[in-house]
């Protein structure tokens, strides 16, 4: 029961590969943020999963952790980069402001060091770029492609900068219910945004950023507090 249940988590990590294959293939640009927002619920519950299920102890010769780093690149870089150009989202040429954080975040995964779970720290921007997606088609709509641009370069360069962000499920204690519940109010928000998207409410816009601010900001003072 013990090797049926890991082999079941490590398929359940792998569906993400599947979710993003709908996701590049759709052409509806709603649709495809509810494939990418699947994939960030399989990664939010497979880790729990593994450490309930033991599944490093179990399954040794399956690195589920080379499994998670695939789809995650895949879910939360690929098809995100893939979708700011076909929805031409930054100026032309878009290879110029899309390959960077290509590159970026696959350095980002084949860093040994990127995920400090014993320290519930992300070291760099974790390429959080399916969330930076939703934002760009937003400012899109209303003619910030060249501010969109500078974003996507920026996030490239923190993904390599050793700073730490928060790993959301082993986040230190203090902050945990904080960031996990402010996640599920955020994404209600997000939620409330998509019908009107991508011309909500600008003040449901600015009330969505509130989370990521704090996240940010909160990630930088632990990290700091940890390092020093």
């Amino acid at each position: 029961m013990g090797r049926a249940l890991a082999w079941f988590v490590h398929l359940y990590t792998a569906s993400g590969a599947f979710v993003a294959l709908l996701a590049v293939l759709e052409t509806d640009v709603k649709r495809t943020f509810i494939w990418l927002m699947i994939a960030v619920l399989i990664d939010a519950t497979d880790g729990p999963l593994a450490r309930r299920f033991h599944v490093k102890s179990v399954l040794p010769q399956i690195n589920g952790r080379t499994i998670d780093d695939i789809v995650d690149y895949l879910t939360f870089t690929f098809v995100p980069l893939v979708l700011m150009v076909r929805m031409e989202w930054v100026p032309d040429p878009a290879i110029a402001y899309v390959a960077p954080a290509l590159m970026a975040s696959l350095l980002g995964f084949a860093n040994s060091g990127a995920k400090d779970e014993s320290g519930g720290f992300f070291l760099g921007f974790p390429s959080y770029f399916n969330i930076a997606a939703f934002y760009f088609g937003i400012s899109a709509a209303h003619g910030g492609r060249i501010a969109n641009a500078i974003v996507i370069l920026l996030l490239a360069v923190l993904t390599v900068t050793p700073i730490g962000f928060i790993y959301p499920n082993l986040a230190p204690r203090r902050w945990k219910m904080l960031i996990l519940g402010g996640s599920i109010v955020w994404l209600a928000v997000l939620m409330a945004m998509f019908p009107s998207y991508p011309h909500p409410p600008l003040w449901l816009v600015a009330v969505s950023l509130i989370y990521p601010v704090f996240y940010a900001v909160v990630s930088i003072v632990e990290y700091r507090r940890v390092v020093s």
